[in-house]
């Protein structure tokens, strides 16, 4: 019997239905639901399946549907459960799935029918047979060694969307045990690797030149990255990726991975603060070691962009501005930055349970401060981070950058592909109003509630 399935990535707050704006849409960044295409692929061949990205489209809440199926990150988890409610309501079985399920599966698990721990592989198969013999249990557990889809079905998507519909991953998890990192505790410290020829014939299958690898290190593997990255040089595509910063060590991976087309990657740096650093267990290198190891990237035709957080117990005041000279002294081509989040089933939830101030998941998103730091005020995180972010993404500084590419390696060949991320990036800042300041400056205490930027998760607005 045909099955009619709903599949939902929930948004929220200002996020929800962002989408359908002109300008500043956060199209950009959305580049990614191959979650939801993966499940999709799983379902059985005659199954009559929609997906439903809340960022762009309404959930159609009236419809009739033989089940739903959640996935959920922990922002968008209390989202989740009241979309699961709706539906529960017509007695229409709901099953999340997801980081914040998988790692919270008692809680969740009190709002939905049926949670998928882990992968949805070998899981998601046996679920809609169970849906449809009656016999639905509360908890599946995925096999993370189970068989990865070679295609997946992308026209279910609204293609106009998003970035690029060309999105795909050779590898998941990650072997390192960041404390803060939910990947490593939903992987638990694992790197799996799917085949090197389906992948190559999947971005081969690519109509356009550009695509994403969306893995969370995708060279970690070194004997894999080697067989994948000559299988993809004859493809000529341009790519981006995230990986160690420790690539910049390898000059014959650098010399494989600009053969096989990549123009650009994420390295998650974290902080400049080697105290910080070695209390989230990660791997600490000296400021020049990072200028050169950019350097290195650059010379190769690939722009970085970093992550940073702020909120480490050795963070004071003065992080912020010296963060910011040294993104800059090291020449980071963009920078996603984030507050420190103690997400729940991380290492770092069990440290700073006696130190939570906010226990609203909404609020879980990496840009509200839900803890008390150490060396300053709730408050000050919060404009710091802010004044960080609006800084570095001014007008006058993405220019700045912006001729730099052009005289890079390659550089006025692809500029356009870092380009476009840093006006993105702006335009966030004037969609979502972030302005802040910069604690270590005395600022009276009427200017401060005035520059104080508004967060922009998941709280209520109108729609």
């Amino acid at each position: 019997i045909e099955m009619k399935i709903l599949l939902v990535s929930p948004a929220c707050g200002k996020w929800k239905g962002i989408g359908r704006r002109k300008v500043f849409n956060g199209k950009t960044f959305r580049f990614s639901m191959l979650s939801l295409l993966t499940v999709a692929e799983l379902s059985p061949p005659d199954a009559d399946i929609t997906i439903v990205d809340e960022q762009v489209e309404d959930i159609p809440f009236d419809e009739q549907f033989d089940v739903v199926g959640i996935t959920a990150m922990t922002a968008t988890a209390p989202r989740a459960y009241e979309i699961a409610a709706r539906f529960k309501q017509r007695h229409i079985p709901v099953v999340l799935g997801g980081f914040h399920g998988s790692l919270n599966t008692e809680e969740a698990a009190g709002h939905v029918d049926a949670v998928v721990v882990g992968t949805a592989f070998d899981a998601w198969p046996k679920l809609l047979s169970d849906v449809q013999s009656g016999r639905l249990e509360k908890i599946y557990h995925g096999n993370p060694d189970g068989r990865v889809p070679a295609s997946l079905p992308r026209h279910l998507l609204s293609g106009g969307k998003y970035v690029t519909m060309n999105a795909t991953y050779a590898t998941l998890g990650c072997k390192n045990r960041c404390h803060f990192c939910s990947i490593s505790a939903f992987h638990k410290a694992k790197h799996y690797t799917r085949d090197a020829d389906e992948v190559a014939d999947e971005i081969a299958s690519f109509k356009k030149r550009f695509f994403i690898f969306v893995d969370d290190n995708l060279t970690q593997d070194r004997e894999y990255i080697f067989r994948l990255l000559p299988k993809l040089a004859p493809l000529k595509k341009k790519w981006v990726t995230q990986a160690s910063v420790d690539i910049a060590d390898d000059d014959e991976l650098l010399e494989l991975m600009r053969a096989a087309g990549c123009v650009g990657v994420f390295v998650g740096l974290e902080s400049f603060n080697d105290k910080a650093l070695a209390s989230q267990d990660k791997a600490i290198k000296s400021p020049e070691l990072y200028r050169q190891a950019v350097k290195k990237l650059h010379s190769y035709g690939m722009f970085v962009e970093s992550g940073i957080m702020f909120g480490f117990d050795d963070d004071d005041v003065k992080v912020f501005r010296s963060t910011l000279n040294m993104l800059e002294d090291i020449g980071i081509d963009a920078v996603l930055i984030s507050i420190l989040t103690p997400v729940s089933g991380t290492g770092l939830y069990e440290e700073m349970k006696d130190r939570i101030l906010d226990a609203n998941w909404a609020h879980y998103d990496y840009r509200h401060v839900v803890f008390e730091p150490r060396q300053m005020s709730a408050e000050q995180l919060q404009a710091g981070t802010d004044w960080v972010i609006r800084r570095f993404y001014s007008p006058a500084r993405i220019f700045k950058r912006w001729l730099r590419w052009l005289f890079m390696p390659g550089g006025w060949r692809n500029f356009m592909y870092l380009l476009v991320p840093n006006l993105a990036y702006y335009g966030r800042t004037k969609r979502f109003r972030i302005k802040g300041y910069d604690p270590s400056e005395t600022v009276g205490g009427r200017l401060e509630a005035e520059i104080m930027s508004p967060t922009y998760a998941c709280e209520p607005v109108e729609a």
